[in-house]
Order: structure tokens, then sequence, then C-alpha cells
């Protein structure tokens, strides 16, 4: 529908163009008020001054209706939301991070599977967990005692 009415307006412009190169002015108009020759015309004794005044106004009025349509937002897709060139552009950049993103997760995965492909599989599931020593719990570093803090001189 918007393309119809799209061409409609292009070709009813062109129309109201031509028609008023085509339109004399004013002063022409005098000379068939004095007698010139102007009642063996096409358009009768009063020229084409009405024909043509009357199709430019209808055009004209064709013209306007067809703009009204064309912005109304029945005719145009409003389905989908008009976006700016900015947020294209956003979109587009946001898109291309997401891809390159994807891409170092998969270069990363295939390196871990790479690493990890050595590996033996068959382990053990019931292996004994060990508490640490107490040495390591207890002893410096831990409590606000920073390590070798017992070497320092008082």
């Amino acid at each position: 529908m918007f393309t119809f009415l799209l061409v409609v307006q292009i070709l009813v412009s062109i129309s109201i163009i031509a028609l008023v190169m085509l339109q004399q002015g004013k002063g022409a108009d005098m000379g068939a008020a004095f007698g010139s020759g102007a009642s063996g015309t096409m358009f009768g004794s009063q020229g084409s001054s009405s024909f043509f005044t009357r199709a430019t106004g209808i055009l004209a009025a064709v013209f306007f209706i067809n703009c009204l349509l064309i912005a109304s937002p029945l005719v145009r897709d409003s389905g989908k939301p008009v976006e700016s060139v900015a947020d294209q552009i956003e979109q587009q950049a946001i898109d291309a991070r997401k891809v390159v993103e994807q891409e170092e997760v998969a270069g990363a995965l295939e390196k871990l599977e790479a690493e990890t492909a050595d590996l033996p599989t068959d382990l053990p599931q019931d292996l004994p967990v060990t508490p640490p020593p107490a040495a390591v719990i207890d002893g410096p570093g831990v409590a606000g005692v920073p390590a070798g803090a017992e070497d320092l001189p008082e």
C-alpha cells in the first residue's frame, strides 16, 4: 500500500509541475480581452486557463490527501519500531561483540579440551580425604601473625 501511494505521489507531483509549466501568465490574458483572436482556440473563448486551473486544483487536492495517507501510521508498517541510524550501528556493534566473545569462548574451550585430552579418565571415585596438617592451620601467617614475624628483632 505504501509503495502504491508513493508511486501515485510521484506521478501527481510530475503532473502538477507539467500543468504549472503549461499555464500562461496573467499578462497573457490581456491580449485575448481586446479581441486578438483567442476565440478560435481549442479550449474555447476563455482559453485554456480554466481547464488548467481546475486540473491543477484537483491534482493539488490529490497531492495533499496522498501526503496525509503516506504520513498516517495506518499505511506504514507500524509492527516494527523505526530505529535511528545510531541505534542500528549500536545494535551491530553489540552483535559483533557477541560474535567475538563466542569465538573467544570456543577457542578457549578447544584449547582446554586439547590440554585435558592426555589426562586419564578412569580415576577412582572414592579417594580418601585427608585433613591438612595442624602446623598449617596454627602456623605463622594465620590469625593476624605474618609469616616470618617470629624471626624479626624486637
